[in-house]
C-alpha cells in the first residue's frame, strides 16, 4: 500500500509541474531588463506579500511604461516558473510583438484591398481572443485593435487558440478604444458595432473600407464605444438563448462582412 501512495504521489508531481514556457520571465534580474529592453510584455504577476525593497521597483517601472500588475498567490508563481526562482515575480511576455495600426494599413494596400479591421473592446478570455484571430486571418482581415488594460493580450494560450494564425495577423495595442475608432473613421473605414440591438446583418451593405467592433463578452460593447460606431449590426436569434459566445458571433460577423466586400 506504501508503494502504490508513493507511486501515485509521483504520478501526480509530473502531472503538475508544466513544461517552462517561453512566455514566462520569471526573477527579479530578468524581469527587470525585459522592461528595459522594451520587450512588449502582457502582464506582470507579482506574490502577495511580495511588493518590498527592489520589487517595488520593478513595478514601478512596469507601470510607467503602461503594463498591467496584477498580485497573485505565490503557488501560481510556482506553477508558472515551473520551478525557478522567481523571486516573487514574473512577466508574461507576449509570444509575438505587437503591431500599429498603420501597419494593418499598410498590410491592406500592399494586398491592394480596402481596409478590413476587427476592434475588440476588452475581450478577456485568450481562448475567445485566440479563435477570433484565428477567423481573422481565414477572413481577410488586415489586423485586429485590442485595448492595452482589460483584455487578453498575445499570450501563450491566445497563440495556442488561435492554430498559428497570430503569426500572420497584426495585432494593434491601443491606449484608448473610442481614439482608435476616430483614427479608423477619419482614414475612411466604416465602423460597424456588434450588439444584440440593432440591424440585422443581412440587411447591411458591408462594401468598402470596414471595422466591425465586438464587446466584452459579459457587458458587449461600451456605451462611448457604442456611440463612436456608424452601425449597430445584429444577428438573427432563432432560440430561446439570445446571445452567442464572442468569439462565435465574431467569425460570423466577419463572414458576413467578407461577403459583401
Amino acid at each position: 500500500m506504501k508503494e502504490r501512495r508513493e507511486k501515485f504521489k509521483k504520478e501526480d508531481t509530473y502531472r503538475e509541474v508544466p513544461e517552462k514556457r517561453e512566455d514566462v520571465i520569471a526573477g527579479r534580474n530578468p524581469v527587470t531588463e525585459a522592461i528595459r529592453s522594451g520587450r512588449a510584455i502582457d502582464t506582470i504577476l507579482v506574490a502577495k506579500n511580495a511588493a518590498s525593497g527592489a520589487v517595488v521597483g520593478i513595478l514601478a517601472k512596469a507601470r510607467d511604461k503602461g503594463i498591467t500588475v496584477k498580485e497573485v498567490d505565490a503557488k501560481k508563481l510556482d506553477f508558472l516558473c515551473a520551478g525557478e526562482n522567481h523571486q516573487g515575480i514574473a512577466a508574461l511576455a507576449a509570444i509575438k510583438e505587437y503591431s500599429t495600426i498603420d501597419d494593418i494599413f499598410a498590410l491592406a494596400e500592399e494586398r491592394g484591398e480596402k481596409p478590413f479591421v476587427v476592434v475588440l473592446d476588452e475581450i478577456e478570455d485568450p481562448h475567445n481572443l485566440g479563435a477570433i484571430i484565428r477567423t481573422a486571418e481565414c477572413a481577410g482581415v488586415h489586423g485586429i485593435i485590442i485595448p492595452k488594460r482589460r483584455s487578453a493580450g498575445l499570450s501563450y494560450a491566445v497563440g495556442k487558440a488561435s492554430a498559428g494564425a497570430v503569426e500572420y495577423v497584426p495585432v494593434a495595442r491601443v491606449t484608448n478604444i473610442p481614439a482608435a475608432i476616430d483614427e479608423l473613421k477619419e482614414r475612411g473605414l466604416w465602423v460597424y458595432g456588434a450588439d444584440m440591438d440593432g440591424t440585422e446583418c443581412s440587411k447591411c451593405n458591408f462594401d468598402g473600407a470596414a471595422a466591425l467592433v465586438i464587446g466584452n463578452e459579459g457587458k458587449g460593447i461600451g456605451k462611448l464605444v457604442r456611440q463612436k460606431c456608424d452601425v449597430i449590426v445584429s444577428l438573427p436569434m432563432k432560440g430561446k438563448i439570445n446571445s452567442l459566445n464572442a468569439s462565435v458571433a465574431a467569425g460570423i460577423l466577419m463572414y458576413e462582412m467578407a461577403k459583401g466586400r
